[in-house]
């Protein structure tokens, strides 16, 4: 009997060494949602992974729910930054210490479905041009109660046709190589919350895109967040993050993105924030954007 237990311990060991990808979460005062979102990784099909977790300055207990699922699983491996950082500045601090050329981001509200390594692992390792891989994603508010499924393209071309439009990736599902987002300089802490829309540009620049056409991942959606909150603030940078892929990374949008563009930008100064939330939400939940 000692033996057959011995002989499981080694096999369950084994499965944690080498990793071949490397999840990547900054939590900041995310107690109440961070131990599901850590299950969620630790219960994935695909167990070859470590699994990166920085603590961005919280100051309730999510270090400590961290650190006890850290004790339990050794392919936890926690970091604490000394002051709040910028999230692109976190992220790239997280990537930085990957061990692995393969990044899963995830954040510590959000819920990976179980085989979203596994099927995400095998998409990118299907060429050596592709740099991102991304999925559909199940919308829930804050409750966790399911709203929507929101559907992305899985072709290079049809995913690069959104960028003007909207963001071609749901931030919190992507996979990526690490050595080509160190080759286009990461993610620029400037374009605060709009940092992943800069990392497509940069990365559909050179390399492919593909994406995974069921859900994934269940993406919280909450209405207070920052990114609502301070939404006009975004939607400058976003068509800031736009402009410069034109002037320094030679993308050129088509007429119905100049249409599109113009309209966004004229309604931005119109229409009320909340307003502006439930019309996207409604256009994209419903596959019309």
């Amino acid at each position: 009997m000692n033996k057959k237990d011995d002989t499981m311990v080694t096999k369950s060991v084994s499965k944690k060494d080498n990793p071949l990808i490397s999840v990547v979460m900054s939590a900041y005062n995310i107690e109440k949602y961070i131990r599901a979102a850590i299950e969620s990784i630790l219960n994935q099909t695909f167990e070859k992974f470590e699994f990166i977790i920085m603590n961005n300055g919280s100051t309730n207990k999510t270090l400590e729910i961290i650190k006890s699922y850290a004790k339990r699983d050794s392919r936890i491996k926690v970091f604490s930054n000394d002051t709040t950082l910028i999230a692109a500045s976190s992220l790239n601090k997280g990537i930085s210490l990957a061990s692995t050329n393969i990044i899963a981001r995830m954040d510590g509200d959000d819920i990976a479905l179980p085989n979203r390594l596994e099927l995400q692992y095998r998409l990118i390792n299907s060429s050596p041009n592709i740099a991102v891989v991304g999925a559909n994603v199940i919308i829930m508010d804050v409750d966790g109660n399911e709203t929507a499924i929101r559907s992305y393209p899985d072709s290079d071309e049809k995913l690069k046709k959104c960028l003007f439009k909207y963001s071609p990736f749901a931030h919190p599902v992507v996979m990526f190589k690490k050595d080509m987002f160190e080759k286009v300089g990461g993610y620029n802490p400037k374009y605060l919350s709009t940092e992943d829309l800069d990392l497509w540009f940069k990365l559909g620049s050179k390399y492919k895109f593909a994406s995974i056409k069921k859900p994934l991942l269940k993406y919280r959606i909450s209405e207070t967040s920052s990114s609502h909150s301070m939404l006009k603030d975004l939607e400058i940078l976003v068509f800031k993050v736009r402009f410069n892929a034109i002037i320094k990374l030679g993308y050129r949008p088509n007429i119905s993105d100049i249409i599109y563009n113009l309209m966004q930008f004229i309604t931005l100064w119109l229409t009320p924030a909340s307003y502006r939330i439930k019309i996207y939400n409604l256009l994209r939940n419903n596959g019309l954007i």
